[in-house]
This record gives structure tokens, sequence and C-alpha cells, in this order.
């Protein structure tokens, strides 16, 4: 089924499909590399089919999208058949094609393990805007351009983001000697990442160690040195590195994990540029434990977020456990920033904003900023909290208390100071009972707090500090001794 993604690349999904009677059976080939079953019917010159997503293990989000069903209708013609992915409302047409057609290029061998040194960027998390939460496949070079302007108009640069980062769909194919070149959305990409830097402001790119990426568009598969060659030529300052496209040619081990990204990181290593490196790859086999080896500065930590309570809820607490594992230039990615994408209210955003900071998260931006309400300009440069994102110390998150719906994390800070965050994670408003002697290190000592939402200090009585949290709100403090 070959769709066009309106960019002058088109999208090939494969089907083997099996009739019996009225009855269709077969798989669909995509990111399992064994192939996703389907079953459906065929009946006066139409068909319809759907997925069978895999059994729902104990504990999976249900909101996880490869546990859903993509339905196919198609009414067939001649030896064709004109279909649609009803889920994503995109149609194309089906022809015959050859097994081998369908067959992912082999695997590719994989370099000996080995640690590659620190490449000594973003000692703190890093900061700016990435282009996926928002435009996902439709953003174009125009698109960015219109991000960098407004970072730079609105003063978010000065709070630290800078880097202005190109997600996927921007690939085309390769030239005759093998070079990564760009769709019509980004007719010239030197020019644009010329422009941005104009600003003042730092570029970043996507890619993935496959054939393909996640939309289907060109991966970097056998070709590392030479796509790290040409960002470097480009000027461009990250790379976000995408599993998707290698899980149809390589099984999902650690040794393989690391193979890939150390492959690729090795190759930026020897571009001539400095570029940060993104791992994408979900949180599978725990890169937090070998990430930095592989000349990674982050890497995901966990499977995509979506703009609802629910996900920013579960991935971001999720994260607490594996917090010791940030230190300068290598950090825990739970994903990029919704805030203002408009599926939470303004305390669910301000919490997402809170955690994200107490955990040392990279601060992603995913909205069009240059549309953004009052509101969302106060949580996303917000600089107090910033200041807590950015700590120079890298101390982990920990559990002070947890109480019904209601979480109490601490942080240090480098300067002796002690954040407290208080989360309410339940469907009512809250009463919190801070206790001051259990902050660590605080006891007996006369304490001075402020409020990094309200922007003031707020007064303590005896040993005890009572906060009203709102419904998935938090009440973030400053807490040093006078």
């Amino acid at each position: 089924m070959k769709v066009s993604n309106e960019d002058g690349t088109f999208r090939n999904t494969y089907f083997q499909f099996e009739q019996n009677g009225e009855t269709l059976t077969g798989k669909l080939f995509g990111r399992n590399i064994q192939g996703t079953l389907i079953k459906g019917t065929v009946k006066d010159g139409t068909v319809h089919f759907e997925t069978v997503p895999p059994v729902r293990e104990a504990g999976t989000p249900p909101n996880d999208i490869q546990y859903r069903a993509v339905v196919f209708e198609g009414k067939i013609e001649g030896d064709k058949i004109e279909l649609e992915n009803v889920n994503r409302k995109l149609k194309g047409m089906a022809e015959r094609t050859t097994k081998e057609a369908a067959t992912p290029p082999a695997a590719l061998p994989l370099p000996p393990l080995r640690n590659l040194p620190d490449n000594n960027l973003v000692r703190t998390p890093p900061m700016g805007w990435n282009s996926w939460n928002k435009f996902a496949g439709k953003v174009t070079a125009e698109d960015v351009r219109g991000m960098a302007d407004a970072i730079v108009a609105t003063g978010m640069d000065k709070l630290g983001y800078v880097y202005v980062n190109i997600d996927d769909t921007w690939e085309a194919g390769r030239d005759a000697q093998g070079n990564i070149t760009t769709n019509r959305k980004f007719p010239d990409m030197k020019a644009l990442v010329d422009y941005v830097h104009s600003k003042g402001l730092k570029v970043g790119i996507y890619s993935s160690p496959g054939p393909t990426t996640c939309a289907g568009y060109e991966g970097s598969f056998g070709h590392e040195v030479q796509d790290a060659k040409t960002y470097a030529a480009w000027g461009i300052d990250y790379l976000k590195y995408d599993l998707c496209g290698a899980r149809t040619i390589y099984s999902s081990n650690e040794e393989n994990h690391r193979g890939l990204y150390q492959k690729m990181g090795e190759a930026l290593q020897q571009s001539g540029r400095p570029i940060v490196f993104s791992l994408c790859q979900y949180g599978e086999n725990d890169p937090w434990k070998w990430g930095t080896e592989t000349g990674g500065n982050l890497w995901r930590t966990t499977g995509d977020i979506s703009d609802k309570w629910e996900s920013m809820d579960r991935i971001g607490f999720s994260q607490i456990a594996i917090s010791s594992y940030t230190r300068p230039g290598h950090w825990n990615d739970p994903d990029m920033l919704e805030i203002g994408n408009g599926g939470m209210t303004g305390d669910e955003y301000r919490t997402h904003m809170s955690l994200w900071s107490m955990l040392a998260a990279p601060l992603i931006a995913g909205n069009d900023l240059r549309s953004m309400s009052d509101e969302t300009k106060s949580i996303l440069m917000n600089k107090e909290v910033i200041a807590v994102d950015q700590d120079a110390a890298a101390k982990p998150v920990q559990v002070l208390a947890s109480v019904s719906k209601v979480e109490t994390l601490w942080r240090p800070m480098a300067d002796g100071s002690i954040i407290v965050g208080v989360f309410n994670r339940g469907e009512d408003i809250a009463t919190s009972n801070l206790q001051l002697s259990k902050i660590p290190g605080f006891a007996g000592k006369k304490l001075k707090m402020r409020d990094l939402w309200l922007h003031r200090d707020v007064p303590t009585k005896g040993d005890q500090y009572t906060a009203l949290v709102p419904k998935h709100g938090v009440v973030l403090l400053k807490v040093r001794a006078q």
C-alpha cells in the first residue's frame, strides 16, 4: 500500500493476505519483525480487516498505541485494492509485489562494545523545542523558523531554551553518492540551520538506526558515518536517534541496542562537530545503565507521552526510582513537554513542569510557541522552577512522604537549599501538612520557605506547613535555613 506523504515522498506498508471464502487472514509488516496478524472479510468486491493487537500484559498502560487495533477498509479494483487506514484517514492503492520487496535488509555487523569518551556537552539538562508533539509529520522549514523567532521574541532563549529540534519527516531519499537528502518541506537544510544559528540558537535533527524511521522515512542504517558528516556540514548541534526502524532487523536485547547506538555515537564523535546525542529507544533494556557508554547525553526512559493527565502522571512518577542515574552531561529523558497543547488543565501543566524539573529532565517544549497564552508562558518561563531543573549539583529526587494520593518529593540544591514538591495525584483538593523537621538536614533549624509558583515567601508556624493542593496540582517550595 503506497501512500503519499504530500512532501514528495511515499510510505509503503506491506500486507500478506490469505483468503478462504469470505474470510481474510494474514499479516501486516511494519515495525514488528514477525509481522502483525490481521483478520477480516472479503465480500462483494470490498475488504474489511483489522490488526490483532498483542495481549496486554498486566500493568501495561491502557493508552499504549501498539495495543490498539488498526482498521482498514478497501475496494477491489482488478488486481489492486483501494485501501484506507481508517484510524489515520490515510488512503492509498495496494498492489501485488514480491516477498523480497517486503523483506527488510539483513542486519549489518555491530561494533565490538566499548565505552566512548564523554563529549562534555549539556552539563545541565538540555532545553528547547521539538516539532513532534504539535506538528508531527506536518512540520515545515517555515514552522521551524517561526519557532526560532518566537523563542527569541518571548525571551525563552534567555532562560535556556536554545535547541530548536526538527523531529521525523524531514527526510527524502539518498542521492547517487548515498548522501541523505531533504524533502520539499525542507528545501535547504543548511540555510535553515544558518537562520536558526543567526538567532543565537542551536538546531537538532532526527534519524533512526534502521532503514526507515518511525514515520517510514529514510533512516541511517548502513550510512551512520556519512549521515553524521552531513549533519556536521549542515551545522547540526543535536541528534535524536529513534530505534523504531531497527526493530525490523535487530532483536531487542541490550547488546544489540548498545551496538546500534554506539555505532552512531562513534560517528558523531568523529564528525568534527560537537553534537548532543539523544537516545530514543523507550527505556528498553534499561538505557540509563549503559547510555553514557555509547556516547549518549540523554536517553528516553519510557514510551511516548501524550497530552493527557494519565500519561504525564504515569510517566513522571515512574522516574523517581531511576533518578540516581542522572548526572551532569547524562540525563534520564521521560519525553517532551506537552504544556500548552490543550489536553490538560493549568494545574496539571504546572505539575508537569514541576515534576520534570525535580527530575532534572530535559525541558523540551512541544507546543506552538507563536501563539502561547499568558498562562502557558508563565509555566514554561517560570525562572524559579527552571532553576530547579538546571541546578548544577544534579542531585536525584527522592520521596519524602506518600500519603493517599499526595506525594511529597525532595531534592537538594547546590546552594544548600532543598526543593520540596507536594503533588496531589487525587481527584479532589487535598490538604497537605508538611512536617518541617522531616526535611533532611533541617531538623531543629529555623527555616525560610518560598513558593516557586506564587513567587513569594510563605510563613511557617512551628514544625508544620499546611497547604491546600488542587486536584492534580502541586505546591513547589524552596526551603533553606535562616
